[in-house]
């Protein structure tokens, strides 16, 4: 996904352009501590994807440090944070007959919205008090919808220029890189367990130019990325929960075989799934734009753009998808207090009527 200039609405380091449990468990998860040997290199059992297979459609949101208010100036980072609706959010999602949410929990800006020792000791400034990743969990188990997270390194080009030189990312030690990215994502999983269903990582091209897209802005000569120990880290406190890694839109290339099911990032609805499973073997899974395709709603004092797609269009797709176990993510604009799109909502939950319609008369 793109990471969008625009100008900084946090209260983090000057400078920004908008574009205790570090041991114990996560010990043995750091790039040069625990050499991978062969074997654990090469045998990796997926995890069981069959929960994600029954699921229909979800909500994806790009709610980040970038996001903005419906009319007036956006809130700091934190104060933002505090203020997010939790309550709306879930009857908003509930309203529209989601059956999961994919939560961004950073983008292009390294900025967590809830706490996280690991990354306070890279970079202080950029966590918060409240556990919003955390709360949103527990508020949708209630209702029994999963939650997914992105996440995103944000070494993208000049995104967040303090981050990545703090994280590693231009060091010539790309160990030390590697040891803070697994620490990062090894403590959230330990932290949230089962609450946290699946991973959705973003951006691995910028990190190793293997795949079909190169955004690699530092000198990776001589280091591959160890994106098999990053999938230890991310099943940390649950062995279950799922990981993929985004290779682009459209795109199948595998950056690891250690993964479990595929990112599905795609730009329109013109390529339903054909069977439960990619061509690269993975589990299927889709995400596109429901409404905004630059993906955060980060211009100030405008609404959210109406849905790209017709009624028709979208249950149909959804129909041929799910009835192939294929689940379909649609993300929606998002002002800063949690409110989002109420057209797409509303078109989210007619489509919902109409699978549900059709599976009664069955």
């Amino acid at each position: 996904m793109s990471m969008t200039q625009e100008h900084q609405t946090s209260e983090g380091p000057a400078g920004l352009s908008r574009r205790g449990f570090v041991g114990g468990a996560l010990a043995g998860l750091a790039a040069r501590a625990l050499p991978l040997n062969a074997a654990e290199k090469d045998a990796y059992t997926r995890a069981n994807t069959d929960w994600l297979a029954k699921l229909r459609y979800g909500i994806g949101v790009h709610w980040t440090v970038q996001s903005v208010p419906r009319q007036g100036p956006p809130l700091p980072f934190r104060q933002a944070v505090e203020a997010f609706d939790l309550k709306a959010f879930v009857e908003q999602v509930r309203y529209a007959g989601a059956d999961y949410v994919l939560f961004t929990a950073a983008h292009a800006l390294q900025l967590l919205p809830a706490p996280n020792p690991v990354l306070d000791r890279i970079l202080t400034g950029r966590t918060c008090q409240r556990d919003l990743i955390g709360e949103l969990a527990d508020a949708l188990a209630v209702h029994h919808l999963p939650l997914i997270v992105y996440w995103n390194h944000s070494c993208n080009g000049k995104s967040d220029p303090a981050w990545r030189q703090a994280v590693g990312y231009d060091g010539k030690d790309k160990g030390r890189f590697a040891d803070n990215v697994t620490e990062i994502i090894g403590w959230m999983g330990q932290r949230y367990g089962e609450r946290i269903r699946a991973w959705w990582f973003d951006s691995p091209y910028s990190l190793d130019p293997s795949g079909p897209h190169n955004s690699v802005t530092t000198d990776m000569t001589g280091f591959r990325f160890p994106w098999e120990r990053l999938t230890v880290a991310a099943k940390a406190g649950f062995p279950g929960r799922l990981v993929t890694y985004n290779a682009g839109v459209d795109e199948t290339y595998l950056y690891s075989t250690h993964q479990d099911y595929w990112a599905g990032e795609m730009n329109d609805l013109k390529h339903p799934a054909g069977s439960r499973y990619q061509s690269n073997g993975l589990q299927w899974f889709g995400w596109t734009c429901l409404d905004d395709r630059s993906w955060v709603h980060a211009k100030q004092n405008s609404e959210i753009v109406p849905p790209l797609y017709s009624d028709s269009d979208m249950t149909a797709y959804v129909r041929t998808c799910h009835a192939n176990q294929a689940p379909m993510t649609f993300n929606l604009g998002i002002y800063q207090n949690g409110t989002m799109s109420q057209a797409s909502l509303e078109l989210l939950r007619r489509v919902g009527g109409a699978l549900d319609g059709a599976e009664t008369r069955k």
